[in-house]
């Protein structure tokens, strides 16, 4: 018996998932109902079952249900350094962190217990 070809190749591969089109997918298109919003961004790293995969022609001419938001993640936008904020931010989590105080556990189990098996003392 032989197998037939995956039509949508894994990785970046992946063809456009609007029927008919065999474009290689650039974009990925995922849902929200709950907040009726649709977030558009680069192509995901694993095929997603609820999200689509589009190719350029077809992330161009997306509509969505009139009310709803679009959200678009431009690639491009994002910086490769952190900000002065954001190394500030994180200087500070870790100083909030070394000032807890660590509570150690007893390294010798209970008197009478083993891991979770409990010893029962005679009632006689």
């Amino acid at each position: 018996m032989t197998q037939k070809p995956n039509p949508r190749p894994s990785g970046s591969g992946r063809r456009c998932t609007r029927t008919g089109c065999s474009s290689i997918a650039t974009s990925t298109l995922t849902y929200i109902y709950a907040d009726s919003t649709a977030v558009l961004g680069p192509l995901s790293t694993f095929p997603e079952p609820h999200a689509f995969d589009l190719c350029d022609n077809h992330m161009q001419r997306m509509t969505v249900p009139k009310g709803w938001t679009v959200i678009e993640h431009q690639s491009g936008s994002s910086k490769d350094e952190p900000t002065a904020e954001d190394l500030m931010a994180i200087a500070d989590a870790v100083r909030e962190v070394a000032r807890t105080e660590i509570v150690r556990k007893p390294a010798q189990p209970e008197v009478g217990r083993r891991g979770h098996l409990r010893a029962i003392p005679n009632q006689e």
